[in-house]
């Protein structure tokens, strides 16, 4: 119905924020990342899901395509609601969300606040596929190399293919880690450490 909605910031609470926009504010539940991107009494944009029920006509907004992206697939599985997708996505950013689910982490999912090992098993279950076709189909993927530092990461990359890892988990491990690390050897043990979890 809406792709987006942009509007002054009104009002935050710890699980919505208001959108004035033309005099009609639209309450908007989000996660804790958008929330901190938003500035009171300044315009934002935020990428919008509508979520309509008997008794309810609620909307959910993102500041970037790739939160809404994540909420949309946490939603589409068999008992995650919007509460339990918001959940995850204000503990962990897409990026480490994605790694979660690619190698399996069930524990780094049930950090989120409601979220049992149950509902983390059926997340991973039901999104692995859908994360690594995402991924696959973009040079840009959530949790590619950041041009920054691309020839270091690239290289790591490789390194851990040469050992037999996908190129998703090693793309996956080398995103997770090359904020710890300064040099291509230091990331490969790190990477390599997490990969044998």
């Amino acid at each position: 119905m809406f792709y987006y909605i942009k509007g002054i910031v009104s009002y935050k609470s710890n699980n919505f924020m208001c959108l004035d926009c033309g005099g009609v504010g639209y309450k908007i539940y989000t996660s804790l990342t958008t929330l901190t991107a938003a500035e009171l009494n300044k315009e934002f944009l935020v990428y919008t899901y509508i979520h309509i029920r008997e008794d309810a006509f609620d909307i959910y907004g993102f500041s970037s395509n790739e939160e809404l992206n994540t909420f949309e697939m946490l939603i589409s599985v068999s008992g995650v609601g919007p509460k339990a997708a918001l959940s995850i996505l204000s503990f962990m950013p897409t990026d480490k969300f994605a790694v979660a689910v690619i190698q399996g982490d069930v524990k780094a999912i049930t950090g989120a606040p409601g979220i049992g090992k149950k509902i983390a098993e059926r997340i991973i279950l039901e999104l692995k596929d859908k994360v690594s076709k995402e991924l696959s189909g973009t040079d840009m993927g959530i949790i590619a190399v950041s041009s920054d530092d691309s020839k270091t990461g690239e290289e790591a990359v490789n390194a851990l293919m040469v050992l037999g890892y996908s190129a998703l988990e090693a793309k996956g491990a080398v995103a997770a880690v090359k904020d710890k690390a300064d040099n291509v050897e230091d990331i490969i043990k790190l990477s390599l450490k997490l990969l044998m979890n």
